[in-house]
């Protein structure tokens, strides 16, 4: 009797060890939960948001540094704006930027420097409808609510927020206020993607499927210029993809991200860190051996639609710059890196017999000559308008003037704009959620739906144009 019962033992415990080592079927298939917090009473989602046009942008900028001075000068290039104030906290730089504006003939500014109060102040001010931010990534965000919450629309550059709380803080602030919230993401408008989109919206790849994205760029020559050293020192005290948003935008706009879809789950995991402690030592003389940040991380997203998406970022090792950029259709493929190429289902051979299957080239890229008949059949009516004055006026090839001139166009029209707060939700809470993947050993983490509802709201995504 005793036998039997401890044979019974045995075989039970070892039932119960099996069942739980044995992989489990989807129906049991748990992500990690982040929380989504109910939109405050009284207020609705801010999808196709407009407001009152402007005959005048009136602007303020905040950072003058290494992307601000850029900024203030393609401005003096755009009609129907206004530089009234400029905003830094080193006074010599305020004063640089003045004298940018002054040598295009424009009013100079006025300029604020030093302590907190000076970008609040700014903010404060009843003539100013847009405030343009430019400063480390960790002010961004805080900057970005206070503006609204003081009456302008803000534009906060990449990336825009760094944690899922700042995120719910700018969505919840431009719900409450209908004040737009930008990111200024510009590598949407580069010619090659922007044209790749227009094909996509015309069918020329079916459907899409799958879309890639990265940052790979060696930041080596870069890292001591950031002021106080911050850029190097959130990759060492943070882990995940910090920077995904150049990869992403491009590759969610393909995918009408909450235009008819959404991302549903992701994956991420990254190398070991090794660049990063040399850099500490190199650059800080420290230590460096509590550097967070892989040297390159890699995060697979699925979407509501059984889409997927696969963004990269590695800032650390030599490897030639990519922002990857590739879509796979069911009638065709797109990439820009390393080089720009299309590739379309062939037509089918009216030849009889089995296919050559080692010849590779059968499936090659279309010729040059078809891909610049292409590029120019699809080229998007933004760059038909602005493509030339865009690469004379440049802002990383004439990207940059075009994301600000976009920016400016519908203001005056009183149009949504081309990316909303829930792109910028989208595209930052990369940072966090990866994060949460990895120390969690590379675990499934669900992506909020940051629109709370709307995301199916607006089918397909569309650039606004005035009529």
């Amino acid at each position: 009797m005793k036998k039997n019962l401890l044979f019974f033992l045995f075989y039970a415990t070892a039932t119960l060890l099996l069942w739980n080592c044995a992989p489990k079927s989807v129906a049991s298939y748990s992500p990690i939960q982040v929380t989504v917090p109910e939109r405050p009473a009284g207020q609705t989602d801010v999808v196709g948001l407009t407001a009152p046009p402007l005959d005048t942008v009136r602007v303020g900028f905040i950072g003058l540094g290494m992307r601000g001075p850029g900024a203030v000068e393609r401005w003096t290039h755009i009609p129907g704006t206004k530089i009234v104030a400029l905003c830094d906290i080193v006074k010599e730089r305020a004063e640089n930027a003045r004298d940018i504006v002054t040598k295009a003939g424009r009013p100079a500014p006025e300029i604020y420097y030093g302590s907190e109060d000076a970008w609040k102040k700014m903010c404060e001010r009843d003539d100013i409808d847009l405030i343009y931010i430019a400063t480390d990534w960790k002010h961004h965000a805080q900057m970005g609510v206070y503006a609204m919450e003081h009456g302008k629309h803000a534009a906060i550059e990449v990336p825009a927020a760094m944690t899922l709380e700042e995120i719910w803080k700018l969505i919840n602030t431009s719900e409450r206020t209908r004040k737009h919230c930008i990111q200024l993401e510009n590598c949407v408008y580069d010619f090659f993607e922007l044209t790749t989109l227009n094909m996509a919206q015309h069918g020329v790849f079916g459907e899409i499927l799958h879309v890639e994205g990265s940052y790979i760029h060696n930041l080596e020559d870069f890292w001591p210029y950031y002021w106080n050293n911050w850029r190097l020192d959130y990759n060492r005290k943070h882990r995940g993809d910090v920077y995904a948003t150049h990869g992403l935008g491009p590759a969610c706009q393909l995918l009408d991200i909450h235009r008819g879809d959404r991302m549903k789950t992701l994956v991420a995991m990254d190398t070991k860190a090794v660049s990063g402690p040399k850099l500490v030592r190199k650059l800080q003389n420290e230590d460096g051996s509590d550097f967070m940040n892989g040297d390159h991380t890699m995060t697979f997203i699925r979407t509501e639609n059984g889409k997927t998406i696969h963004i990269q970022h590695d800032v650390m090792n030599p490897r030639p710059y990519s922002r990857m950029y590739q879509l796979t259709g069911t009638e065709g493929f797109a990439n820009k890196y390393p080089v720009e190429q299309y590739c379309l289902r062939p037509e089918k051979s009216a030849a009889t017999g089995i296919p050559d299957h080692e010849k590779l080239d059968m499936h090659s890229a279309v010729s040059q000559e078809v891909k610049d008949m292409l590029m120019k059949k699809y080229k998007h009516p933004i760059h038909q308008e602005l493509e030339e004055t865009a690469r004379k006026v440049g802002g990383h090839g004439g990207m940059d003037f075009i994301m600000d001139y976009r920016l400016v166009y519908c203001l005056h029209n009183g149009l949504p704009l081309d990316m909303d707060v829930y792109d910028l939700a989208e595209w930052c809470c990369m940072a966090d959620l990866t994060r949460l993947s990895i120390e969690n050993g590379s675990a499934p983490v669900a992506v909020p739906d940051f629109t709370r509802g709307a995301w199916n709201k607006i089918k397909g995504y569309r650039h606004a144009f005035a009529k």
